[in-house]
């Protein structure tokens, strides 16, 4: 079993044929639209032969003028001369931003990136897991996070690359931490096309490993609006039926709502640093986090405040009742964890 949206990234030749397609337009229209020399038909699309990859970006690049409804129901595959490999049929904006993207879509073919831990702790201060965030692994190819995973949605790539993503970090968190110690994990619940593929291979990995599903977290991180929360269900009862506990991260800020926050009930409720910086000389973020601890202890979540970055705010959140915090206060993001998991900037 497989998911076509998880599946290996095809490489671009320096040569080879541009196959266009379109379930709305004729393609003699196209053509004809366009005054471009003549494809071949093969079937139900139009071929282009390209001798060199600025050939082929000039052929979508024409493409790109026809009109916009045109495109949304174009799909575009780009083969090698030989035909040994299968046709990967993208949606015509996704081949443009493979193509405008060369650097970013290199990363995640090669998955030149790691995962970088930050520590989390209790009110006492000790360590009770990290968060695995990524990051590059190779000087020379630098990328900022949250850019690749746009460029990915863009290129229709980011179901790949966020299950790279998650097995990257269990395989680290394997090497660097011992059993019984959490490790928060990021997922993108948009990139679940097929349940029983994507979440049983994470399944798979952390069985390889010899790793235990209770030692996991896995954080619903979320840039667009959930559409089906009877979808996010099935996947939150997935997980947990395996004994691995689930976080939404976030609350208050974006689409993570208090209101989704009850309606989910996850095991950790992350609180956004925006509500964090500051709070503890601003009432009205004080009424927020009181509040959302108020609502987790009705359904047992365990609240953990984002981004702490002054003792002050960590002092309000203890004495509000947030039981857990992350932050540079307490550590940055870095490729291993500290000598013996031992706090040195905080006293």
């Amino acid at each position: 079993m497989t998911c076509s949206s998880c599946s290996i990234i095809l490489p671009i030749k320096d040569q080879g044929l541009l196959k266009i397609r379109n379930s709305k337009v004729t393609l003699d229209s196209v053509i004809v639209r366009l005054g471009m020399p003549s494809g071949q038909w093969r079937e139900d699309a139009i071929v282009f032969r390209y001798n060199s990859r600025s050939e082929l970006e000039q052929l979508v690049h024409g493409l790109a003028r026809l009109p916009q409804e045109w495109l949304d129901h174009m799909e575009a595959a780009v083969i090698g001369l030989n035909h040994t490999e299968g046709e990967d049929w993208l949606q015509f904006g996704q081949l443009q931003a493979r193509l405008q993207n060369p650097d970013l879509m290199t990363i995640i073919k090669d998955e030149s990136f790691t995962s970088h831990m930050q520590p989390i702790v209790d009110h006492q201060l000790n360590i009770i897991g990290f968060e695995f965030l990524l990051r590059p692994s190779h000087p020379g190819r630098p990328f900022h996070p949250f850019r690749l995973f746009e460029a990915a949605r863009e290129a229709g790539l980011h179901a790949h690359l966020d299950r790279l993503a998650r097995i990257s970090a269990i395989e680290k968190s394997a090497r660097c931490l011992p059993a019984g110690m959490k490790r928060f994990i990021n997922f993108l619940p948009s990139t679940i096309y097929n349940s029983a593929y994507c979440i049983n291979h994470t399944f798979e990995t952390i069985s390889r490993l010899s790793m235990h599903t209770e030692d996991f977290v896995f954080e619903v991180v979320e840039t667009e609006e959930i559409d089906d929360l009877n979808v996010l269900h099935h996947i939150f009862e997935q997980y947990r039926e395996q004994g691995i506990s689930m976080a939404l991260d976030d609350v208050g800020a974006g689409y993570s709502t208090t209101e989704l926050m009850n309606c989910l009930q996850p095991d950790y409720v992350k609180i956004d640093r925006s509500l964090i910086d500051g709070c503890h000389c601003n009432s009205d973020q004080q009424r927020q986090i009181t509040g959302i601890v108020e609502s987790a202890s009705h359904f047992g979540g365990q609240v953990l405040a984002e981004g702490v970055e002054q003792l002050e705010d960590f002092e309000f959140c203890r004495e509000a009742g947030v039981s857990l915090a992350q932050g540079y206060l307490f550590g940055k993001p870095e490729p291993v964890p500290p000598p013996n998991f031992i706090l040195s900037r905080v006293v």
